[in-house]
Formats: structure tokens, C-alpha cells, sequence
């Protein structure tokens, strides 16, 4: 599984023959790309409808967007996708990855010409490379993208134990989410073999010291190995 973080919360993920792209939003001071620089993705995977998590879908028309149903209805009909509605605590295929959908604990509304409409509960996603199920011995690799999202003690009680994800992105900006602090708290939780900041330097409300994040994940007594990534940088997990 190749992880690239083109900033902001904006991630490519490909899986075997998959390519999956997540809250497109170039406009961001860590990319130096333009969604026309990106090789189109087969799924482009939506946590909530805020502007900075979705204003380049439209990029992507040929995307299957897969998202709560409420947002699924204004992509599809604000951008002619086809999608997926889905919603929290499911799991669809989507080409050779597993897609489980999770809470974030966050605010989820659609900045339109004539107001603000609902896009459902915000979310976040475990992408892995087989079906979750708690009797395969299959040794499954997963990424969690937390979304945005404050600290929540289903990161401990759920998706921890039981989605088993083997790396996390977290939030760190604070202001809109939880900061360096309770993210080192959550990737603890997580009990993940690998971390990533993500949500930060955007702009001024949100700019953080990445290398905090790394400190307080030793300080909370976490195994995890942070990995600060440069924008449009890649890990393989």
C-alpha cells in the first residue's frame, strides 16, 4: 500500500490496482501539484463537506466518490459522480480495497449559494487490503485516515482493537481539532506501528510544529513511529 500526503488532508492511496484519493484540496501550502498533476483515482473518498475536504472533487469526474449519503447526493448532483452512499460502521469494496466507515467527532455542514445544508455525520476511513473480520488469518495491512476530529475514546474501544489499522493519520492543527497533544493521545490508543500528522500549516489558526506531534508521541509512552512527510511525500506501508 503506497501512502502519499499531498497536504492538508489530502491523501493518495494505491492498493494493487486501485488508486483512491481522499478530501482533494490542493490549494494548500504543502502541495506544490494541481489536481490536473494528479493521476486520476478510480474512488475519491469524502470524511465531510466542509470546502477545505471537497472543493476538488469536480476535478475527478470520473471518480466513483464514495460518502455519507447526504454528501453523496450533493456530489452527484453538483458534480455528475457516480457514488456510494455509505455510513458509519460499514464496509464496501471499492476495486481491490476494503472501505470502513467510522465517526469523527466534528461538524458537517455544505457552504452553498443559498445556505447551509447537512451532509450527515462527519467521518473517517479504514482502507485495507482485505475485509475486515475477526476470524480470517489473513495478515491484512490498513490505513486509518482519522479525519477531522477531536479525541475520542472510540480510537481505543473500536477501531484499535477491532479494525486493527496499522498506520493513522491524525489531525494535529488544534483550533478545528484536536491538537499535538490529544493526537499523540489518539495514535497511543490506536496502538499503530506508524503515524502521521496531517490537518496543520494550512492556514494561520492551524499552524502547528510537526515535530511536537513526534514528542508528544514518545511522551505519552506510544510505540508508533512518526513520520512527518513532506507535501506529495510517500510512504509504502
Amino acid at each position: 500500500m503506497k501512502l502519499t500526503w499531498h497536504g492538508h488532508s489530502t491523501w493518495s492511496v494505491e492498493l494493487a490496482n486501485t488508486r483512491l484519493l481522499i478530501d482533494p484540496f490542493f490549494d494548500n501550502p504543502k502541495t506544490s501539484l494541481s489536481p490536473a498533476d494528479v493521476e486520476s483515482p478510480d474512488f475519491v473518498l469524502l470524511t465531510h463537506g466542509h470546502a477545505d475536504h471537497i472543493a476538488d472533487v469536480g476535478a475527478f469526474p470520473d471518480a466513483t466518490v464514495v460518502a455519507t449519503p447526504e454528501l453523496a447526493g450533493y456530489i452527484e448532483n453538483e458534480h455528475g459522480n457516480e457514488t456510494v452512499g455509505m455510513n458509519l460502521g460499514g464496509t464496501v469494496a471499492a476495486g481491490d480495497a476494503f472501505v470502513t466507515m467510522h465517526r469523527a467527532d466534528h461538524t458537517n455542514g455544505i457552504n452553498t449559494s443559498n445556505e447551509i445544508g447537512s451532509a450527515g455525520m462527519p467521518a473517517g476511513f479504514v482502507i485495507s487490503d482485505a475485509e475486515p473480520s475477526r476470524t480470517t488469518t489473513e495478515d491484512a495491512t490498513a490505513f486509518y485516515h482519522a479525519g477531522d476530529t477531536g479525541l475520542m475514546s472510540e480510537m481505543r474501544d473500536v477501531i484499535g482493537p477491532f479494525l486493527e489499522p496499522d498506520a493513522a493519520a491524525v489531525p494535529i492543527g488544534d483550533h478545528f481539532t484536536m491538537g499535538p497533544e490529544q493526537a499523540a493521545v489518539a495514535v497511543d490508543w490506536l496502538d499503530v506501528e506508524y503515524a502521521f500528522p496531517m490537518h496543520y500549516d494550512t492556514f494561520p489558526p492551524i499552524e502547528q510544529d510537526a515535530e511536537a506531534f513526534a514528542r508528544e508521541v514518545k511522551a505519552v509512552g506510544s510505540d508508533a513511529d512518526v513520520h512527518v512527510l513532506d507535501g506529495d511525500g510517500t510512504f509504502e506501508l
